[in-house]
C-alpha cells in the first residue's frame, strides 16, 4: 500500500512538473517587445525614409530586416496627446487636461485606466519604461513633493520599473525620477518646482544671459538655468540628482541595458522614450562635429546609437530573433523650438518632414505621419515596405492580440486590433485615422483623402516656428495622391466632404466601429 501511495504521489508530482515546464516554455516562447518612441522625429529625419544629411545606420538595420511603413500616423501633433492616445488606446481629444504637460502636472493617465503596461504585465511580462514620460506625475498638478516618494507614478500604470524624465528637457525638474523617487536624491539641495513664479535669489535666462554657458532661447526657454541651459519652469535645488544634458542618452540607455538583462530568461516589455531630437538639443561630445547640420543632425545620430546600443545587447544574448521592436516617433518635427541651436540655417537642404507639408503642431500631414518600422526576425522573415494606412492608436489592441492579452470591457475603446497590418500579413488599410492638432483641430485620412475640419486660429504657429498650423476656417480636402497638401479641392467635391465629415461626427460620437 506504501508503494502504492509513493506511486501515486510521484506519478503526480512529475505530472505538475511537465505541466510547470509546459507553461515555461509557453511563456518563454511569447517575443519580447521593445517600443523605441523618438520625440520630434521627422518622417524625412532617417537615412532609410531618404534623409541625405544624416546617416542613420541602425535604424536602417532595422529597416532591412524588417518592415517600414510609409504611411503610418501618430494620433496626435504633439508629445502629450499623442503619448496618451497610444498607451490608452484612446483619443486623447476625449479626456481634458490632455493638452502638451507642465513638468509638474498631475498624473494624465489615472490609475483606475489600462494601459500598454498593464496589457503586458497581465500576459506575464516584465515592464518597464525609461526616458521621456510627458505625462504627469503624482496625485495632483502643482503638489508634488518632490523630495519624496511620488504618491502616484508609473508603478500605478502597470510598469515594473520606470526611470524617466518628468517631462522633457526643456521643462523642469531637471532630474531623473526612479520608480516614483528622484533618482540620486540629494538631501542637501531640496527641490521646489513652480511653473507661476521664480525662488527668491534664483537666475533665469531672461535675466542672467551671461550664466548660457552652453545654450541659448530663441524664443521662450528663459525662466530657470540648470547646466547652462535656461527651461520652462522655475525650479530650486536638486544638486547632485540634477542631470546634464549631454548624458541623457547615456543614462537611459545604460539603465535600459540592465534591464534587459535582468529579464533576458522572461518576456519583457520595454518603453523606450528618448529624449534627443527635442530641444534643447545638447548631445554627447563624441557626436560634435561629425554632422554639417550642427547639434540637430548630431541628435539623430545619437538616437540612432542608442538604438545600436540596445541591438548589441540583444544579438549578445541571443534574443534578437524573438524581440519585436517597433521605432516610431510621438509628432512631426520642429526646427526652432526655443533654442538657437542654429538648426534652421544648417538644414543644408535636409527637409526634416520629407515632402510633407506642415510639421510638429500642425493639422498637415507633416504633423502626425511618422517614421514607423517593426523588425521581429523570428515572424518577419523577408523585408518589406509597406504603405499601408495605420495608426498608433491600434497598438494596444493590435498587441493584445499578439500576446492573448484581455483587455477590459470599456478600456482602449479606440484602439482596433491590426496585427496583421503590423506583421506584414494584411495590407488591408485601416479605413480612416484621426489626427488632432495642436487647437484640437481634428483631420480624417483615409488612403486617397484628406478632411481638415474648419477652425478658427493663425496660419503660422505664432509662437517662433516656422510652421504652417493648417488652420482654416472652412473644411479642406485634400487628394493624397498628391503629395504636400497643395489643392484645397472641398468646393469642387461636397460629396467627399460630407462623407470625411459624417465619419468625424460618429467617431466622436463613439457610433462608428472599424470592422
Amino acid at each position: 500500500m506504501k508503494n502504492y501511495h509513493y506511486g501515486m504521489l510521484s506519478l503526480a508530482l512529475t505530472s505538475c512538473l511537465a505541466a510547470h515546464a509546459a507553461d515555461n516554455d509557453k511563456t518563454s516562447k511569447k517575443p519580447n517587445v521593445i517600443f523605441i518612441y523618438a520625440d520630434d522625429l521627422g518622417y524625412g529625419d532617417l537615412e532609410c525614409y531618404g534623409a541625405k544629411n544624416v546617416q542613420t545606420p541602425n535604424v536602417n538595420r532595422l529597416a532591412s530586416e524588417g518592415i517600414l511603413f510609409t504611411n503610418a500616423h501618430a494620433t496626435a501633433a504633439t508629445s502629450t496627446p499623442s503619448r496618451y492616445s497610444m498607451l490608452t488606446g484612446e483619443y486623447a481629444w476625449r479626456k481634458p487636461g490632455t493638452d502638451v504637460a507642465a513638468g509638474n502636472a498631475g498624473m494624465i493617465i489615472s490609475p483606475g485606466q489600462f494601459t500598454m503596461a498593464d496589457m503586458f504585465k497581465s500576459s506575464g511580462y516584465a515592464t518597464a519604461a525609461f526616458g521621456k514620460w510627458h505625462l504627469g506625475l503624482g496625485d495632483k498638478t502643482a503638489q508634488q513633493d518632490w523630495n519624496a516618494p511620488l504618491p502616484c507614478a508609473l508603478g500605478d500604470l502597470g510598469f515594473d520599473y520606470s526611470y524617466i524624465m518628468a517631462a522633457t528637457a526643456d521643462r523642469v525638474p531637471c532630474v531623473f525620477i526612479e520608480n516614483g523617487k528622484v533618482a540620486n536624491y540629494d538631501p542637501s539641495a531640496p527641490i521646489e518646482v513652480s511653473y507661476e513664479r521664480n525662488f527668491p535669489g534664483e537666475p533665469t535666462g531672461k535675466d542672467n544671459p551671461e550664466l548660457l554657458y552652453n545654450l541659448k532661447p530663441s524664443h521662450g526657454h528663459d525662466m530657470s538655468i540648470i547646466n547652462g541651459i535656461s527651461r520652462i519652469g522655475f525650479m530650486k535645488g536638486g544638486g547632485k540628482a540634477l542631470w546634464k544634458d549631454e548624458n541623457i542618452a547615456d543614462s537611459i540607455t545604460s539603465h535600459a541595458i540592465d534591464f534587459i538583462k535582468q529579464h533576458k530568461d522572461e518576456p519583457f516589455f520595454m518603453y523606450f522614450a528618448t529624449n534627443d531630437i527635442h530641444v534643447p538639443r545638447f548631445p554627447h561630445e563624441r557626436f560634435r562635429g561629425k554632422n554639417k547640420m550642427g547639434l540637430r543632425g548630431e541628435a539623430i545620430a545619437q538616437f540612432d546609437w542608442s538604438i545600436g546600443q540596445l541591438l548589441q545587447t540583444l544579438d549578445k544574448m541571443g534574443l534578437t530573433e524573438n524581440t519585436l521592436i517597433i521605432v516610431s516617433s510621438d509628432n512631426g518635427p520642429v526646427v526652432d523650438d526655443g533654442y538657437d541651436d542654429r538648426a534652421e540655417e544648417l538644414l543644408n537642404g535636409h527637409s526634416p518632414t520629407g515632402p510633407l507639408r506642415g510639421g510638429k503642431y500642425s493639422a498637415f500631414e507633416g504633423g502626425t505621419r511618422v517614421p514607423f518600422i517593426v523588425h521581429w526576425p523570428k515572424k518577419i522573415t523577408k523585408p518589406q515596405a509597406s504603405d499601408v494606412l495605420v495608426s498608433q492608436i491600434d497598438w494596444l489592441a493590435s498587441l493584445a492580440a499578439l500576446v492573448d492579452a484581455r483587455v477590459p470591457r470599456g478600456a482602449a475603446p479606440d484602439s482596433y486590433n491590426r496585427l496583421g497590418n503590423l506583421l506584414g500579413e494584411d495590407n488591408t488599410d485601416r479605413p480612416w485615422v484621426i489626427e488632432q492638432a495642436s487647437n484640437h483641430t481634428l483631420s480624417v485620412r483615409t488612403k486617397d483623402w484628406k478632411y481638415i475640419e474648419g477652425s478658427d486660429g493663425p496660419k503660422m504657429v505664432p509662437w517662433g516656428p516656422k510652421i504652417e498650423t493648417g488652420y482654416l476656417n472652412t473644411p479642406q480636402l485634400y487628394k493624397m495622391d498628391q503629395v504636400g497638401e497643395v489643392k484645397n479641392v472641398a468646393t469642387q467635391y461636397p460629396e467627399k466632404v460630407f462623407e470625411l465629415e459624417n465619419i468625424l461626427r460618429k467617431v466622436r460620437n463613439r457610433s462608428i466601429s472599424i470592422k
